[in-house]
């Protein structure tokens, strides 16, 4: 089965959605959703959304904040664009529905987090990314001109490969004609031509053993667009989120958002000693590498599996009124926040890195675009500056649709691509050897590749990773495609870049910290 479309976007988060709703007046869309349109990492973010909104917060304190967190290895250009349209991108969501809280005065109630200098975090009590979610996907059912179509997962993006060329990374003129999807209802691969593409499909964090992405962040975009010979970056900063609830098994990790630590709440060891101080001036409001390797250090001297976050000292009301997820989640597992302290370690949380990207949302691929955790527009740096990501979502989906809706005339569509070529395979029933192996890659890279690296580490990870690329892609290569063999493929694909971009980094640096450089 064909499908033709003018635009189409891979992902049904912040940066899918808005890119769609953008694009749609111009031509007709269509939107593949992994699962439901609904059930996105977008949907799980809790902090908020950071913008200029009052002073005497300015644009440079933003920008001063933004690269002082990203460790100087940010592009300054890309910082100045994206903190200069804040405010109008927040109007805008607004305007679709999006309800930020606000003060009894009607001005918006802003949080401050880590690495912030002012009170900035735009928020819907400790829901915001759910909120922005449910806005965004009403707006898109109701537009005539967008089509979703949801359980479908992108196994490959279509190129001249698919036409029997030789592409490699030299090739300057390599384009993208849309995506094979597998049809998850169906079991059937379709193909979804198109004259532009946009990947918004989301970060990476389950390459790791505890992450706070949701089970479907199998950083799929980055691996299908890299296998398309995509240039990527910077794949080696991970953030680690400082506080994520210690409850053994549960995934993804329960997320304790930092406008806690921004309210007050304190980290101390299990003995209850603050530590903080020790490691940074600015205590629990240092930037999340920082505060990540300060708990990880303290689990180590100590020798405990976790550290606490304690609210205790704060307006019980209050706490229950601003953080009403993370208070009934507390009280389902026999926590109570405004009594007791809420035991959390370190987790995989944010993929600094991606699918290189220009102020435009363009990759080095012809009519491919790419917004939000997968992309690496340069805003981060070394370091994400908390709850900027949404906002990057905002900025660089509005900019990919203006220049997508203008290249859309010189778009378009190849008719003799081939349909999925199945025959000869066949349905393979080891499932075992699958589940087995993707624990067997999140092994490796939580004890090897996590938030204290060394040469050593990263080269036995390497070394052990090879051999379970060989044995997947051996059972890749015949077997009927299913979305547990493509997941993990993308998951191989990308712990191996971050080893290697981890290897070619020879210096400590932001969320890079490896013992062998200083």
């Amino acid at each position: 089965m064909q499908k033709k479309v003018d635009f189409l976007v891979v992902g049904t988060g912040m940066a899918g959605l808005i890119y769609a709703l953008k694009v749609a007046d111009y031509g007709s869309v269509c939107l593949l959703s992994k699962n439901s349109i609904d059930d996105t990492a977008t949907s799980y973010a809790q902090g908020g959304i950071a913008a200029v909104m009052y002073s005497p917060d300015n644009y440079k304190k933003h920008i001063d904040d933004t690269i002082n967190a990203g460790a100087g290895l940010n592009d300054e250009e890309i910082v100045r664009i994206t903190i200069t349209e804040s405010t109008e991108r927040i109007v805008e969501l607004i305007d679709w529905g999006t309800h930020f809280d606000k003060e009894d005065s009607g001005k918006f109630s802003l949080s401050k987090e880590g690495g912030h200098s002012e009170h900035r975090i735009l928020h819907h009590k400790d829901a915001t990314g759910y909120e922005i979610q449910r806005a965004l996907s009403k707006k898109i059912r109701e537009h005539p001109n967008i089509e979703v179509l949801e359980n479908h997962f992108a196994i490959d993006l279509i190129t001249q490969h698919h036409l029997g060329e030789m592409v490699n990374r030299k090739r300057e003129d390599i384009s993208c004609f849309g995506v094979y999807a597998l049809n998850k209802d169906t079991n059937q691969v379709e193909t979804i031509l198109a004259k532009t593409t946009m990947l918004a499909t989301g970060g990476l964090g389950n390459i790791y053993q505890t992450t706070t992405n949701p089970e479907f962040a199998t950083g799929d975009g980055i691996a299908m667009a890299y296998r398309a010979k995509v240039d990527v970056e910077k794949l080696e900063f991970v953030q680690f989120h400082p506080t994520s609830l210690y409850n053994p098994g549960e995934k993804p990790s329960f997320l304790i958002t930092e406008a806690m630590r921004g309210a007050g709440a304190i980290l101390k060891t299990q003995k209850g000693k603050t530590f903080m101080k020790k490691y940074d001036e600015r205590e629990e409001l240092a930037p999340r590498d920082i505060v990540a390797r300060a708990i990880d250090n303290e689990m180590k001297l100590s020798g405990d599996e976790f550290v606490y976050l304690d609210a205790t000292h704060l307006n019980s009301n209050k706490l229950i009124t601003e953080f009403p997820t993370i208070y009934a989640k507390c009280l389902s597992l026999g926590i109570n926040i405004s009594k007791d302290m809420i035991p959390i370690v370190p987790a995989a949380h944010y993929s600094c890195g991606g699918i290189k990207t220009d102020k435009n949302g363009c990759t080095s691929i012809i009519n491919l675009y790419a917004s939000g955790e997968v992309a690496s527009t340069g805003l981060h740096g070394a370091n994400r500056l908390a709850s900027n990501s949404l906002l990057e979502s905002a900025v660089f989906s509005h900019r990919a649709a203006a220049h997508a809706v203008v290249h859309l005339k010189n778009a378009i569509h190849i008719d003799k691509v081939p349909d999925w070529d199945a025959e000869g395979m066949v349905l393979n029933e080891e499932m075992i050897l699958v589940t087995q192996s993707k624990k067997e890659v999140q092994s490796i890279m939580s004890n090897y590749v996590g938030i204290v690296r060394s040469n050593l580490r990263l080269k036995r990870g390497l070394d052990r990773l090879k051999i379970i690329y060989k044995e997947t892609e051996d059972l890749y290569q015949k077997s009927l495609v299913t979305e547990g063999i493509c997941e993990l493929r993308n998951l191989i694909n990308v712990a191996y870049l971050v080893i290697k971009l981890a290897q070619n980094r020879k210096q400590s640096i932001g969320l890079h910290y490896n013992i062998d450089y200083k």
